[in-house]
């Protein structure tokens, strides 16, 4: 920190300047405050002269905007910003709450190495960071020692461009603007662009210099860099044996050798860096050291408080006096990223110095250790702000209610009244719709050579030097303010071998309410999501939310009621939905609304089959007592509970039939699984839990099935086919079970219970619920394999692996519409499989919500596939990939 000079504004908007906090290559941090004395801001303010410049003022504004779609977890939202947009605005500036915090660059200058287990939380915070990035198919281009935060509760990332890395930003005659990045990787030495897998080299680079305090391939002369990053192979002798062959895997020549960064995260910190720094995680001096910073910072604020409370309010305040006079020296972070606070002040001659403290003050060296990776399109989907996800290169059910084509036939709702589990809130800010724009438009994704010029050679004569890179952005007005890394992945085949395409949109579900309960498709046009306090519809060409209904809260299935409603089963009534504004069309009451059943209570949804619903209710009925023997005392009515399995239609909104149903215990009515939906009959699986006490006694502890008469509604057989209550079980058309039996799979005729055939599986592992599509069985196991067999004959075809960690539960199948694609969900990852050979197409993962301050979201994952896409949830966060 110092004070602040006569030419350094001191106002930004809201905020007045305190000090200046630090200079980067493109911009001046300043600690300030707004109304509040004691909340505390860094603004990052662009250097005048970039700022003239038409083509600086489109990436600034570029990165900030990067910056607030990675708001959350380990990158901090910002409160405000100057006008986005407005070339006239004299001003060009960011800001960022102020959070103590050292840079990666001080806290090894002045402490050296970090401790291993520092490095792994350090490590895992900046992964988790680039596999969200790494989601929507682009590259980040902001790490550096400067730009990676250690703060208190964890590390944050700072940069998310070329200006919060650059080394070096000036403007050219013609009004270029070149930025001078630190490091290329190898495929861009070799004068190939940077992918996702150039984010993890230069992971690489910063774990080992944490680690080490040295930067393998960078120290040394600076004329050789390029060489040697192309070349010459890294020297890990220094670093830890734990880390050494991660670190080794990052720093692979060949990008496809590299780890992706969920890989990196799970393998560095699996509890995820929250989890593994709670407790404390910096060293006893750099913790002392961030403690100093932010008395200092504090004691500003104090002094700018004590100035305005003796010249009144309307008086604007002094500058305060710095504290520290040494302004840091080479990059530190992103000109607009929201959290760049990380210096370490030296005390003034008035200042008591701790023991326990760092040293006075100490001047960081300039940057030697930065990635250069690709642009962040600004039309690219938004990902949540509270949660991660991981893409991860070449290769990978769902929640208790399952949906058409995960394990089920099509149009069978999810399981009624089990919602998905629930999750801690999101730590960042959430807007009313937080869906993406859709990706840009052809031409803008790719990189446009008039406007960005990377280095295609090493020793390049202007584009090379001291192993750093330059970037010429040009300032015609034709020039795109952002440019992406690479062409939007095709559907079919993404650019990056085993990164999924780049999803159409992405919807997060705003943080200021609760996590939605259930998701389900309507009509293949409305994603509906019901919750505690509302139901609302999502455009599933836009992912955009056009309507909330809190009628329906807490409501289950949003079924197809014709082309006009969309039926909603809530707590105690049905509800008919208009598919465009929300508003409800009609409405049936449980209680009152079934003759003859009055206060009927429904349990749960059965199923559904276009416009045929099957559900269960009970309600109390008064059995008088027989009339007593002469001489005898009046027994007492008994309140008996009556159960019943219905038949409804819900475009005609009427019931079909209802069939009395043993109670289970409770009592209520009982809970059916469906298994199979036939011509003629539904075939059932009774939850053990709501077996009566003869049933329990009859089934000995195996799985009882029961097959209903779909006209009807009579019971045409109840079997106990020998399996374990809980065995995955899927039946077909045919009449056709498919069981779990150990770890076999067999095909059960009906309701005979003769074996067709037996699938053999690995011993120790149980087979999953199976996907019948056509002629084809899709398999899953808990050995986290797949496979696809016939289903007349069992005969397997192909099985795969997810290599997703074996154990646990079986992944959860879906199939496409167009049956080409089989994504496999399991409680860490969804991997997407041509259905033909099982060729790994991608793996995507959604790591969680690493708010420092909370933990990390552990629901599973749910899959949804309709025409020529998959939507994959996760909580509150929903991703439109195209598939084939």
């Amino acid at each position: 920190m110092e004070a602040l000079r006569q030419d350094d504004p001191r106002r930004f908007g809201p905020y007045t300047a305190l000090t200046r906090f630090r200079e980067t290559a493109a911009a001046v941090q300043y600690l300030a405050h707004g109304t509040d004395p004691d909340g505390l801001v860094v603004v990052t303010a662009a250097r005048p002269e970039l700022a003239a410049l038409p083509a600086f003022r489109r990436r600034f504004q570029a990165e900030a905007r990067t910056a607030d779609r990675l708001a959350g977890g380990w990158v901090e939202a910002r409160p405000a910003t100057a006008a986005d947009g407005s070339e006239d605005d004299d001003l060009l500036w960011t800001a960022s709450a102020y959070v103590p915090a050292l840079t990666l660059a001080e806290a090894v200058d002045l402490a050296g190495p970090l401790p291993e287990r520092a490095v792994r939380i350090l490590g895992a915070g900046i992964a988790e960071t680039l596999s969200r990035v790494h989601a929507t198919g682009a590259v980040l281009r902001g790490l550096a020692p400067r730009t990676v935060l250690l703060a208190k509760d964890g590390p944050r990332l700072t940069a998310f461009g070329p200006l919060g890395a650059a080394a070096d930003a000036e403007a050219r005659p013609g009004g270029h603007l070149s930025v001078r990045l630190g490091y290329l990787t190898p495929e861009q030495v070799a004068g190939h662009e940077a992918g996702p897998a150039s984010d993890l080299f230069v992971l690489g680079l910063l774990l080992a210099y944490a680690a080490t305090g040295s930067t393998p391939l960078a120290d040394g002369p600076a004329d050789e860099a390029a060489e040697r990053i192309a070349n010459t192979d890294p020297r890990l002798d220094d670093v830890p044996d734990a880390l050494r062959e991660l670190v080794a895997r990052c720093l692979a020549k060949d990008p496809a050798d590299r780890p992706t960064a969920g890989t990196v995260a799970a393998e560095l910190a699996l509890e995820g860096a929250a989890g593994l720094a709670k407790g404390g995680w910096l060293p006893a001096l750099l913790a002392a050291a961030v403690a100093e910073q932010n008395a200092r910072a504090r004691k500003a604020a104090a002094g700018a408080a004590a100035d305005r409370a003796v010249a009144g309010v309307n008086v604007p305040a002094r500058p305060a006096v710095a504290v520290v006079d040494a302004p840091a020296e080479g990059v530190v972070a992103a000109a607009d990223a929201p959290d760049v606070q990380d210096a370490v002040p030296a005390a003034s001659e008035d200042t008591p110095q701790d023991p326990a403290s760092p040293p006075a003050s100490f001047t960081p060296h300039r940057d030697t250790s930065t990635a250069q990776l690709g642009v962040i399109d600004h039309q690219a989907p938004r990902p949540d702000r509270a949660t991660t996800q991981l893409s991860m290169p070449p290769e990978l059910p769902a929640p208790p209610g399952q949906l058409p084509g995960q394990g089920q036939p099509a149009g069978i709702p999810a399981t009624p009244l089990a919602p998905l589990p629930r999750a801690l809130p999101a730590a960042g800010p959430a807007e009313p719709l937080t869906a993406a724009a859709p990706p840009a438009p052809a031409g803008r994704a790719a990189v446009d050579r008039r406007t960005l010029l990377i280095g295609a050679a090493a020793g390049a004569a202007g584009l090379l030097v001291g192993g750093g890179a330059v970037l010429a952005f040009g300032s015609g007005d034709d020039a795109e303010p952002e440019v992406d890394a690479k062409p939007a992945p095709s559907p079919s085949r993404p650019v990056v071998a085993g990164l999924p395409p780049q999803p159409r949109w992405i919807y997060t579900h705003p943080a200021s309410e609760p996590a939605p309960l259930t998701a389900a498709l309507w009509n293949e046009r409305l994603l509906v999501l019901t919750g505690d306090t509302h139901a609302s519809a999502v455009d599933l060409k836009t992912g955009r939310r056009i309507w909330e209904s809190p009628d329906a809260a807490k409501g289950q299935a949003a079924l197809a009621a014709g082309k006009e409603f969309c039926f909603v089963a809530g707590p105690s009534e049905f509800l008919w939905l208009s598919a465009k504004d929300g508003r409800v069309a009609h409405r049936v009451a449980y209680a009152d609304g079934f003759e003859g059943a009055p206060h009927l209570s429904v349990r749960g949804l059965v199923g559904s089959a276009g416009p045929q619903l099957w559900f269960t209710g009970s309600h109390q009925v008064t059995v008088k007592a027989p009339k007593p023997k002469k001489g005898k005392k009046p027994g007492k009515d008994r309140q008996v509970v009556k159960s019943y399995l219905f038949g409804y239609d819900i475009e005609q909104r009427k019931e079909l039939w209802r069939t009395p149903v043993p109670t289970g215990r409770g009592p209520a009515a009982p809970v059916y699984r469906l298994v199979a939906i036939r011509p003629d009959a539904v075939v059932v699986r009774q939850d053990r839990l709501t077996l009566t006490p003869a049933d329990v006694k009859a089934s000995k502890g195996k799985a009882l099935f029961r097959s209903f008469d779909r006209t009807t509604g009579k019971q045409q057989w109840a079997k106990v086919f020998g399996t374990a209550p809980d065995a995955a079980v899927a039946g077909d058309a045919d009449g056709l079970l498919y069981v779990a039996f150990g770890d076999d799979l067999r095909a059960l005729e009906t309701p005979g219970g003769r074996p067709k055939w037996t699938l053999n599986g690995t011993p120790g592992s149980s087979f999953g619920t199976s996907v019948e599509a056509g002629a084809l069985l899709y398999t899953t196991g808990s050995n986290q394999e797949v496979g696809v067999a016939d289903r007349e004959t069992g005969r397997l075809r192909w099985r795969r692996s997810t290599e997703a960690v074996a154990g646990g539960t079986a992944p959860t199948l879906t199939v496409s519409g167009s049956g080409g694609t089989l994504l496999a969900a399991d409680p860490g990852q969804v991997t997407a499989f041509a259905a033909a050979d099982g060729r790994r197409l991608w793996k995507f993962q959604d790591i969680g919500a690493q708010d420092p301050k909370g933990a990390t979201v552990t629901a599973r994952y749910q899959v949804l596939a309709y025409g020529k896409s998959a939507l994959v949830r996760r909580d509150r966060v929903i991703y439109a990939f195209p598939v084939a």
